[in-house]
């Protein structure tokens, strides 16, 4: 198998997992409201717009089209979540006990966001 099939492999099965994180935006919405920083108002509110920004990229994967823009700026997306959601969670968890999880969706985004760029660099 060639490199481009294996890309385009790759592309589909990460457009996938991203449909998947933004299909669970909406049906977790209130849910996920309370990681949303303190400093954005309408905490719901951007839950469900991350999460249709999230199946648009999704999309732009399968087909495709402006593929380029939509994995450059799910990487800026992701990385902005790393620094304004996880990492002030891993932070300010209480003890090293209660940093796993948080520390766990911090790699997770990162390693997201690293892919994001892969999917934007193979893409015209």
């Amino acid at each position: 198998m060639n490199n481009t099939t294996l890309s385009k492999i790759g592309t589909i099965f990460y457009a996938l997992v991203i449909g998947f994180f933004g299909i669970n935006h909406f049906m977790n919405g209130t849910g996920m409201a309370k990681m949303v920083p303190s400093f954005l108002p309408g905490g719901v509110t951007w839950v469900y717009i991350t999460g249709a920004c999230l199946l648009a990229a999704a999309i732009a994967f399968l087909l495709d089209k402006q593929a380029r823009l939509a994995g450059l700026l799910l990487a800026l997306f992701l990385l902005l979540i790393v620094v304004t959601v996880h990492l002030p969670a891993v932070i300010n968890a209480p003890d090293v006990g209660s940093r796993r999880f948080p520390m766990v969706n911090l790699i997770k985004d990162t390693g997201l966001a690293a892919a994001a760029l892969l999917v934007a660099s193979r893409s015209a």
